[in-house]
C-alpha cells in the first residue's frame, strides 16, 4: 500500500470522529463583528491552536493584531530542500440574524439528509477542518514530506482589518513557496473548481447636498434642484446602454483576455439560464461582448449598493430632500488599483456634477486585485489531487468578490494563494441555515490528502 493509500485509509476510517470534531467547532459562536462575542472568538482561536498541537504543529501561538488575534503554527522537519506551504483561513463567522429563518440552532450542528446545518460550516469553518484533518492523515500514518505554516484569522468576516499590519510586521515568520487557501468554493458537488483570479475593490459613498434643509416640495420643487434626482442622474451616467463604465480612463490599464484564458470561460458549466435560475431576474444584462463568466470574473464593474433621501416611511410625505446618499462599489482587475479609480471618480463627478449641487466622496474601503499563474509547482499539485479524487480536469474559474489575505500575501510575503474549497453555491453562507455538503466535505479531506501527498 503506497504512502497516500495509508492516509486515505486514515481518512475514511476516522470520518465519523472528524464530523464530531466539526460540529464542536461550530458550536463555538465566534462573530467576528459582535462585541459581545469577543470571548467566543477567543475561544474559536484557541480551539484552533489545541486542533493544531494535537497533530503534532510546532511553536503554535495565539498572536495579537490590534482586533481578534491570528492563530499561527508550523512544521518544518521536510528539510530546506522541501516546499514550504502556507495553509491560510479563518475561524470567524458571520452574525445569524434574522434568526427566525433558521430550522434549527446556528450553533447547535444538525445534520439532516447530506447536509450539516451550522453557522460556519460552509464558510470557513469545515474548510478549516478539511486542511487540519487532511494532515491529520499524513502524520498519523507515512509523515509529512513538506514544511507547513498555518496563517487563520479571526477578522476575515469584517474585512481582515487588522491583517495587512499583522502581515508585514511578520513577512520573515511568515515566507513561504505558496499559500493553500481552501475560503473558495466549488461551481457543484461534481465539478472541482480552482480559483485563479480575484477582483479587487474600491468602495465609496457619495453625498449630493442641495437645501440646507428639507423644503416643501410644492413651494420650492422646480425652483431648488432636487439632490436626490441630482445624485440619481449622476449615478445613471456611470454607464452607458451597453453597461460599459463611463469613468475617465476606467478601462485604461485592463488586461485583454487571452484566448487560452476566454477557452477557460467558455468552459465554465453555468450557462446564462442558469444565472436567471439563480437570480430570479427575466433576463441578463451587461457588456454583450463578454459572456457573463467574464463579466463577473475578468471585467470591473460599478455597482450601486444602496440609496438614501428623503421621506421613506409609511404614508406621504412630501419633501424635497436635503441631501442623498449612494453606497458605490466598484469591483476591479489586474492592473487597476483602487487609488486611479478614486480619481477617476471624483475626475467625473468634477465633470458632471451641476453647480446647483455639492457633493462630498468618501472612499470607505480598498482591495487589490489577485491573479495566479496555471503552471505554478504548487497549482500543478493541487489539480491532480483533485482529478483524482473527482475523476475529471478541474474547472479554472476567476471569482468576482475579493479575499483580503490573498492580495496582502502577494505584495508582503511573495506567496501566490492556490484558491480552492468545498463550500457549494447554495451552501447559504452569510444568510440563515448555513449548510455544509458532507459528501464534498469528504472528499475535499482526501483532496488534500493527495495534495500534500504530490510533492516528492
Amino acid at each position: 500500500m503506497s504512502d497516500v493509500q495509508q492516509a486515505i485509509g486514515y481518512v475514511r476510517s476516522n470520518r465519523e470522529r472528524f464530523l464530531n470534531e466539526l460540529k464542536e467547532f461550530v458550536a463555538i459562536p465566534s462573530i467576528s463583528t459582535l462585541d459581545e462575542n469577543k470571548g467566543d472568538v477567543q475561544r474559536a482561536a484557541e480551539w484552533v491552536a489545541a486542533q493544531l498541537r494535537s497533530i503534532g504543529m510546532n511553536k503554535v501561538k495565539i498572536m495579537p493584531t490590534g482586533g481578534h488575534p491570528v492563530v499561527y503554527g508550523e512544521w518544518l522537519g521536510a528539510g530546506p530542500l522541501a516546499p514550504v506551504i502556507m495553509i491560510y483561513g479563518h475561524y470567524d463567522v458571520q452574525p445569524v440574524d434574522p434568526i427566525e429563518l433558521w430550522e434549527s440552532d446556528p450553533f447547535k450542528a444538525e445534520v439532516r439528509g447530506d447536509y450539516l446545518f451550522a453557522r460556519g460550516s460552509s464558510d470557513m469553518k469545515g474548510q478549516v477542518m478539511a486542511s487540519i484533518k487532511a494532515v491529520e492523515s499524513i502524520v498519523r500514518t507515512t509523515g509529512l514530506k513538506v514544511n507547513l505554516k498555518w496563517l487563520v484569522e479571526g477578522e476575515e468576516e469584517i474585512g481582515s482589518e487588522h491583517l495587512g499590519d499583522f502581515i508585514k510586521k511578520n513577512k520573515k515568520l511568515l515566507a513561504a513557496d505558496f499559500c493553500l487557501n481552501p475560503d473558495a468554493g466549488m461551481i457543484a458537488a461534481d465539478k472541482p473548481t480552482i480559483t485563479t483570479g480575484l477582483r479587487g475593490l474600491a468602495y465609496f459613498e457619495l453625498r449630493v447636498y442641495g437645501p440646507s434643509k428639507d423644503l416643501h416640495s410644492g413651494l420650492f420643487g422646480g425652483t431648488i434642484h432636487n439632490p436626490a434626482q441630482a445624485l440619481i442622474e449622476l449615478v445613471a451616467g456611470m454607464h452607458d446602454k451597453n453597461g460599459k463604465i463611463t469613468l475617465p480612463g476606467y478601462y485604461d490599464k485592463v488586461r485583454k483576455l487571452s484566448k487560452k484564458e476566454r477557452e477557460d470561460f467558455k468552459r465554465l458549466p453555468v450557462k446564462d439560464r442558469d444565472l436567471i435560475k439563480m437570480t430570479g431576474v427575466p433576463a441578463l444584462w451587461g457588456e454583450p461582448q463578454f459572456i457573463p463568466a467574464e463579466r463577473t470574473g475578468a471585467r470591473p464593474t460599478l455597482e450601486v449598493n444602496g440609496l438614501l433621501s428623503g421621506f421613506t416611511g409609511q404614508g406621504s410625505k412630501t419633501v424635497l430632500p436635503a441631501w442623498a446618499m449612494a453606497k458605490i462599489s466598484c469591483r476591479l482587475v489586474p492592473d487597476q488599483t483602487p487609488e486611479e479609480v478614486d480619481k477617476q471618480m471624483r475626475a467625473y463627478l468634477k465633470k458632471n456634477a451641476p453647480k446647483t449641487i455639492k457633493w462630498e466622496l468618501t472612499n470607505l474601503h480598498n482591495a487589490g486585485a489577485a491573479l495566479t499563474t496555471t503552471d505554478s509547482e504548487g497549482m500543478r499539485a493541487l489539480a491532480k489531487a483533485l482529478e483524482t479524487v473527482w475523476g475529471k480536469r478541474p474547472y479554472f474559474k476567476r471569482e468576482g468578490g475579493s479575499i483580503g489575505s490573498v492580495v496582502l500575501l502577494q505584495n508582503y510575503v511573495g506567496a501566490d494563494s492556490l484558491l480552492t474549497g468545498f463550500g457549494l453555491p447554495d451552501d447559504n453562507v452569510h444568510s440563515p441555515n448555513e449548510r455544509m455538503h458532507l459528501p464534498t466535505w469528504y472528499k475535499g479531506i482526501e483532496a488534500f490528502t493527495h495534495f500534500f501527498s504530490n510533492f516528492k
